[in-house]
């Protein structure tokens, strides 16, 4: 059994960009729960009211799965621990499970705490034992401790022992500046596990990139926990993804890190923390990502059509995800069959409606447009070549205004005219610059005759220029992203004018929600 340890509420709350609200961590906390994190380190009680707050509340919430932890340091030099205002505030936290980081490297303890080497490990064993005299279950956090054993191994070792004497359950071993490599932490590790009487574990930062390699080294070296953050977030560039170390363990070397039904909950999850945290979701991402599975080299998607082991180290469903098939200008003609073939399944590679698709599809990329995460546009394309797309309104006029003087709220204005089956309706919406009024403005006018709208909202803008020597001039493509809390979609436009390709991509938006709204009614 590996215990994950997921602090993505404590250190990941210091990557640059994050700000949890109370509610922000108490949602997180329940979806890791739900998922089944071993322990999940929610905040610092003595750091910021805050976190204070967070625990207060999270005494009122019913924790099924999870250990939830409070974090904190050893005590202040040259005072008594239950003197020390931080060990005050995790006593009132709540919470059975204590968490407390010391100084293994002597430079922190002379340099930075200033102190001697004799009042620091009085400090670990004070505070450890402290707590673990209490009934808390503690863990002890060895700060630096790579860094600590490389300078002076015999007095990193003894912070260790230290934490182990004063009843610690699990000594963890930090890589907190992120610098070390696999095999450095492989050997540190087995000779830890083989002289320290209690369970170990790993606390890897990713400043070389190796946070996962190192953490996976680890266990191989015998660690029992692992400890990092949902996504990789955290200070600098980030903890130790668990993202990625989770599936590694549990699916490819047969450790058990969370109940077996539950890993494919992985990316539903990982997309969750993003969005509570207000985080772009990262599509490179291993295993998580949206582009972990996407396929775009007409040879690659061939291969993975015929056995997908070919270009997949590991099912996508394992994990939550799915395979995506992507078109491009590199896409061959299998490809884009096969794309066609989940619009039509009657066609085939010889059927003229086949060839008819592929010719204007390579017209329109030679004209900008770009298929590549934008299947919704190109569903729709499709559909309207086979003569089978619907149309659920019309545009009788649009309009757009900018305001003088500029207000960050209300930038521009927007009227639309629609008509639905020869109802016309029209609205006016202001917005913050001229697209975002022009959302507003089209989904308050059509949602009288499609109220199936009003779940649909607009989660991503991008404008790319295809030929900067045009100038202001120039032809840009502009693709949106929508989803309805369900299902996201992409579509494009592309145009010399950006509000007019905004325009187009937008109403490619509404009928794709629309016409996949009727695929359900129809099956």
């Amino acid at each position: 059994m590996i215990y994950i340890y997921d602090s993505v509420l404590r250190d990941g709350a210091q990557a640059e960009g994050i700000s949890y609200s109370v509610e922000d961590k108490l949602k997180i906390v329940k979806k890791l729960d739900e998922f089944g994190i071993s322990y999940i380190e929610a905040g610092n009680p003595g750091s910021n009211p805050k976190d204070a707050d967070f625990f207060k509340r999270l005494k009122g919430v019913s924790i099924k799965n999870a250990k939830v932890v409070a974090f904190g340091s050893t005590r202040r030099p040259g005072i008594k621990t239950d003197e020390d205002n931080n060990v005050k505030a995790l006593l009132e936290a709540g919470v059975n499970t204590i968490c407390i980081f010391g100084k293994s490297w002597d430079l922190h303890v002379t340099d930075v705490l200033r102190t001697s080497l004799d009042e620091n490990l009085n400090m670990i064993y004070d505070t450890v034992s402290f707590f673990a005299s209490e009934g808390y279950e503690v863990i002890f956090d060895a700060e630096h401790f790579f860094d600590g054993y490389k300078a002076n191994a015999d007095y990193a070792m003894k912070t260790l022992k230290a934490a182990a004497d004063a009843g610690a359950k699990f000594v963890v071993l930090c890589d907190t500046n992120g610098g070390s490599f696999p095999d450095e932490v492989y050997e540190i590790v087995s000779k830890v596990v083989n002289n320290i009487s209690v369970a170990i574990g790993i606390h890897a930062h990713n400043d070389s990139e190796l946070a996962v390699a190192n953490s996976i080294t680890a266990v191989k070296a015998g660690a029992s926990m692992v400890q990092g953050c949902i996504n990789g977030y955290g200070e600098r560039t980030g903890n130790a993804n668990l993202c990625s170390i989770i599936p590694a363990l549990q699916l490819k070397l047969g450790y058990e890190c969370i109940p077996d039904d539950n890993i494919k909950m992985l990316t539903s999850v990982s997309k969750y923390v993003s969005e509570v945290a207000n985080m772009q979701h990262d599509n490179r991402m291993p295993y998580v990502g949206d582009s972990a599975f996407a396929h775009k080299g007409g040879m690659h998607i061939d291969a993975v059509l015929k056995n997908t082991r070919t270009y997949e180290h590991i099912d996508p469903e394992s994990v939550g995800n799915e395979r995506r098939i992507l078109m491009s200008e590199v896409s061959g003609k299998s490809t884009i069959l096969s794309k066609i073939k989940e619009i039509e399944p009657t066609l085939t590679k010889n059927s003229p409606e086949t060839k008819m698709i592929i010719d204007e599809l390579k017209k329109m990329e030679y004209e900008g447009y770009q298929f590549e995460g934008a299947e919704g546009s190109f569903y729709l394309i499709v559909k309207k070549l086979l003569g089978k797309f619907k149309k659920h309104f019309d545009i009788k006029y649009f309009k757009v205004i900018d305001q003088i003087p500029w207000d960050l709220q209300t930038s521009a204005t927007a009227m639309v005219k629609v008509a639905v089956d020869g109802i016309e309706e029209v609205t006016a919406a202001e917005g913050n610059g001229p697209v975002n009024a022009l959302d507003a403005a089209l989904r308050r006018a059509l949602e009288r005759f499609y109220p199936v709208l009003k779940s649909v909202v607009l989660t991503d803008y991008k404008v790319r220029v295809l030929n900067s020597d045009g100038a202001t001039a120039a032809k840009v493509r502009v693709l949106i992203e929508s989803s309805d809390r369900e299902e996201c979609w992409s579509t494009m436009g592309v145009s010399t004018n950006i509000i007019q390709a905004s325009w187009d991509a937008l109403i490619d938006s509404i009928e794709y929600k629309l016409a996949k709204e009727e695929d359900k009614k129809q099956k």
